[in-house]
């Protein structure tokens, strides 16, 4: 097949840290070309300096055999390049259409042709089977809605050669099956599609090659028939890897969390949760599986003083806790992992530090008398991105120049350290590698075996039937059923998901 995009010799430095490293890899035309490694292991960075967001020190880019400067994102889309990032890129007070013609609309003289801009973008929409509310505002979409839109945005300006940075990360099976079948399509057409993920079931299922960088370096390139998901993890973290959850049976003790006619408003006012009734026990991890906007949000934010209630109540052990506060809820023993790291996990303008210490900096060693103790601060630090893998220049840099697995890792170290007697794990292993992935979970085990209580919330139903012991469904704010894990099958979860209590036997059902 004909090379379209070339990257030879790419290196980038940023500072002492060498992001990418005498880099080469060839991408063709008509194929899905997977990029996969560790979190920072440098493909975002070589998948940057391809769309022009970052100028390399050295080496070449080539497109269709010619050489090209890409010095910045307008470069990149000239050459009909486009790139849906991991984090989106729209403006959340604009419609959908207006996000995706930002820049590129029909008109004359500074007047958008809205009728113009609007046929074009159905016409698009349709051709790749892409469903979005287009007068809708992206502040009032869900997540998965937002992705689409990405896509949406970057094949209507035209890309050829599309680079998709953990697409997969916020979407459900059903619409997992869906991009795929949209990169298929592309591939078909004769597009080059680059996919980068951490998800090697999904890897192995859509790509037709693989490109494996390690340490900045590329360790390996195979085509997807030829390997397994041992060998990719092994060139990816230099071991084998368990992608088997290993887990002890339990016998849950007394309740730790206890949720009574739990009621709660979205951010427009409209019942999100609507008088939910569940317990979580000593020993026990319990799944929320869901679609995306369907209470599980709003339930993690309620549980930890994050939002306020409409109507039930909340027990922590034998406190009720419905009124307490957020840092009361933590003294207590809450454990909170966000599903947003980056708005609500990470403060991106503070050092890596100083996001470690976020829920102890005024405790002892780190502080006394009100005045924090940096050298305390810093050694603190250093321990925990030790122990969590976390690849960082230096404790002291912010944390807004990691990748957003290490941001991920971050975050856990933070809360994991303090060892809650209840944690709320909200999509804890989004964006992270398979090596980050098992060390979480054998943590989240670990948690439960020695007595504590665990609610997950996970859009990845192989990680939801691996943990948890019990598995409640939420559906339109209300628990639409409940199994143990031992019943559960992505088949029996996703028609729950979808509100299909009737079409499952009575016994599968609790």
């Amino acid at each position: 097949m004909e090379v379209t995009v070339e990257l030879l010799g790419i290196v980038k430095r940023f500072g002492s840290v060498l992001a990418n490293d005498d880099v080469t890899i060839r991408f063709r035309r008509g194929q899905i070309h997977a990029v996969i490694g560790e979190n920072g292991a440098g493909k975002s960075t070589l998948m940057n300096v391809l769309y022009g967001l970052h100028q390399p020190d050295s080496g070449e880019i080539q497109i269709y055999g010619s050489p090209v400067s890409i010095k910045d994102t307008h470069d990149a889309i000239a050459l009909h390049i486009g790139m849906v990032h991991q984090h989106f890129m729209l403006s959340p007070s604009l419609t959908v259409l207006e996000n995706i013609v930002l820049g590129q609309a029909p008109g004359c003289l500074g007047v958008v042709n809205r009728a113009a801009a609007l046929r074009s973008v159905r016409e698009v929409a349709s051709r790749y089977g892409l469903d979005v509310a287009l007068n809708a505002r992206v502040r009032d979409l869900s997540v998965g809605a937002m992705q689409r839109v990405e896509i949406l945005k970057a094949l209507y300006r035209g890309a050829q050669i599309l680079i998709l940075d953990e697409p997969t990360a916020v979407l459900i099976p059903a619409e997992v099956e869906q991009l795929f079948d949209i990169l298929r399509h592309l591939a078909d057409q004769g597009c080059t599609v680059v996919f980068i993920s951490h998800k090697l079931k999904e890897v192995l299922q859509v790509s037709d090659r693989i490109s494996v960088m390690r340490g900045g370096r590329l360790e390996g390139e195979v085509e997807t028939a030829a390997t397994d998901e041992q060998e990719l993890a092994r060139l990816m973290v230099g071991r084998d890897v368990v992608f088997r959850v290993s887990k002890d049976a339990t016998t849950p003790g007394r309740p730790i969390l206890r949720v009574n006619g739990l009621a709660a408003e979205d951010n427009r006012r409209l019942p999100a949760i609507r008088g939910i009734d569940f317990e979580v026990r000593e020993g026990e991890i319990v799944g929320i599986a869901g679609v995306e906007g369907n209470g599980q949000t709003e339930l993690a934010e309620v549980l930890t003083g994050l939002r306020p209630t409409t109507g039930g109540s909340i027990f922590l052990r034998e406190i009720d806790i419905t009124r307490t506060s957020t840092r009361r809820r933590q003294r207590l023993g809450i454990g909170h992992i966000p599903e947003d790291r980056l708005a609500m996990g990470a403060d991106l303008e503070s050092t890596i530090a100083e996001n470690l210490v976020l829920n102890r900096y005024n405790r002892p060693p780190l502080s006394r008398w009100g005045v924090l103790n940096m050298s305390a601060i810093r050694g603190f630090a250093g321990e925990l991105v030790g122990r969590f893998n976390v690849v960082a220049p230096r404790v002291d840099a912010p944390i807004k120049e990691l990748s957003g697995g290490n941001i991920q890792k971050a975050i856990l170290a933070r809360v994991l350290h303090d060892e809650p007697v209840l944690l709320i794990a909200a999509q804890p292993t989004r964006g992270v590698d398979v090596g980050a992935i098992e060390y979480i979970h054998r943590e989240i085990i670990r948690l439960r075996d020695q007595g504590n209580g665990v609610l997950l919330i996970s859009a990845e139903l192989d990680e939801i039937i691996g943990l948890s012991d019990r598995i409640l469904v939420m559906f339109e704010g209300a628990i639409a059923g409940e199994m143990a894990d031992t019943e559960a099958s992505e088949q029996a979860l996703g028609l729950l998901m979808t509100g299909a209590a009737g079409a499952l036997p009575a016994e599968a059902v609790q």
